[in-house]
């Protein structure tokens, strides 16, 4: 079972204490560089004099957007709810970023609208994209998609566009929208208007959260962060044109739902490298969930496989990883956790439990319920943290030492506000949309309130 942090630090005797976990963290980091000799981590955080975020000795961090500031397209101001993103290597050293926002419908500021990149004009969710050169300074800002909702994670494409995924099944007529939502809609940083904003409608209607595609095979695999029981499904996307470029996912295709042989809840399995064989897929009767949610359809008599709090997903050395940032018994899940890394073989029809997270013990201190992940160019992986009090981006060594890598700096409640509480009232802006440039040269990752993206250097290993 996973050590507490506290267990950590009196172990450790770090005055910043790392997430708690059991498995084999190498299985994440297989064909990713070898960081080089020493101890794992930078050093100690300094907290920052402008109060954005905190940072190892050496490095440094450019805010390259802020909620509220003007578009440099001038289609108005810069929507909020900072969320995933992708980079994408540009011509002559340039960086595309694009980045969603996560906006409901009862949003103040909302992405604006543009002719022929909005899909529901009732709508505030979408997606802005960034131009960066070589050394982050910002070339251009501008919308790239708009009129969707709730716009949390998504995933790149290998042809070079980014996959949005929108974290609802609201239909027309529900919160003033004029369109079904629960979409996947493909966006092109360069060139918005290649795609324009068409939902992929065959890859389904649920509450997604993230994608990873196969670079060999093109199928696509999608999370669902359901917020009631019974809780998400893992699925993948055979399409009709695997690996076609720019809309072929617009062709149509199979979507599927796994189930694990005699496991109704992923929570129920608690001890790292557990193993699955022969993994099936199951075709959705409905995709478009025309009169019931997906997770709630016919599955037939051995049912299908739950989960709660199905998050970031990624592709790695021929398996899809995805992530469960936490289940808790108390909200309808068969077991409680503070968060699971999966790991899903194809050749093999192969599900293993690779890493445990957790639990919780002081908000104060890094912690519990992984969300966004990536693997770094430079040898391991890198974590949002979404759990309570402090946020971090942490970072994790083949040989399973933690370190914290950022800290947000941004309260959004202070201890004059909660004077005569305790330190566990003060809150932060969690982290999400981390990410690496192509050289690998640069970490991005967004705050999510106040809405912020930073670019960070130093000296990465």
């Amino acid at each position: 079972m996973s050590a507490t942090r506290r267990q950590i630090l009196a172990r450790t005797g770090a005055s910043v204490a790392g997430i708690a976990f059991a498995g084999a963290l190498s299985e994440l980091f297989a064909g990713t560089a070898t960081a080089l000799g020493g101890h794992a981590g930078y050093g100690p955080l300094i907290p920052d004099a402008d109060g954005l975020l905190d940072l190892p000795a050496g490095f440094s961090y450019r805010v390259l957007s802020r909620q509220g500031d003007p578009l440099r397209s001038g289609e108005g101001l810069v929507p909020g709810n900072h969320d995933g993103m992708g980079a994408f290597a540009g011509r002559r050293g340039r960086v595309h970023l694009v980045r969603n926002h996560e906006n409901r419908a009862t949003a103040l500021t909302g992405v604006p609208t543009v002719d022929g990149l909005t899909y529901d004009p009732a709508a505030k969710g979408g997606c802005t994209a960034l131009t960066l050169d070589s050394r982050n300074h910002v070339l251009g800002e501008r919308v790239a998609i708009a009129g969707t909702a709730v716009n949390c994670a998504g995933g790149p494409t290998p042809w070079g566009t980014w996959l949005t995924c929108e974290e609802t099944e609201d239909r027309a007529g529900t919160n003033g929208y004029t369109k079904d939502h629960g979409f996947v809609f493909e966006v092109d940083g360069v060139d918005p208007h290649r795609t324009g904003a068409v939902p992929l409608t065959a890859m389904g209607r649920f509450q997604h959260e993230a994608i990873a595609v196969d670079p060999l095979s093109g199928i696509v695999y999608e999370t669902e962060d359901a917020f009631e029981r019974p809780f998400g499904l893992f699925y993948r996307f055979l399409p009709d044109r695997p690996l076609g470029g720019t809309g072929s996912l617009r062709a149509g295709g199979a979507l599927e739902a796994m189930r694990v042989p005699g496991v109704p809840d992923l929570s129920v399995v608690q001890e790292p490298g557990a193993r699955f064989e022969r993994v099936e897929w199951v075709p959705v009767p409905d995709p478009l969930a025309t009169r019931t949610p997906v997770r709630l359809q016919d599955f037939g008599p051995k049912g299908i496989t739950h989960a709660q709090k199905l998050e970031g997903c990624y592709w790695g050395r021929g398996a899809v990883y995805f992530v469960s940032s936490f289940a808790r018994a108390k909200d309808g899940s068969a077991a409680t956790h503070f968060g699971q890394v999966w790991k899903y073989e194809p050749h093999r029809r192969r599900l293993t439990l690779v890493v445990v997270f957790g639990p919780d013990t002081d908000v104060r201190l890094p912690g519990e319920s992984p969300d966004n992940i990536c693997l770094a160019p430079t040898g391991g992986l890198m974590v949002c943290e979404d759990g309570n009090g402090a946020q971090h981006v942490f970072g994790v060594s083949r040989k399973g030492e933690v370190y914290a890598v950022a800290r947000g700096a941004q309260a959004l409640t202070s201890a004059a506000a909660t004077a005569g509480g305790t330190p566990e009232a003060l809150e932060w802006g969690e982290f999400a949309g981390v990410t690496f440039s192509p050289d690998g040269g640069t970490m991005f990752v967004n705050c999510y309130t106040p809405g912020t993206t930073f670019a960070v250097t130093g000296p990465w290993r």
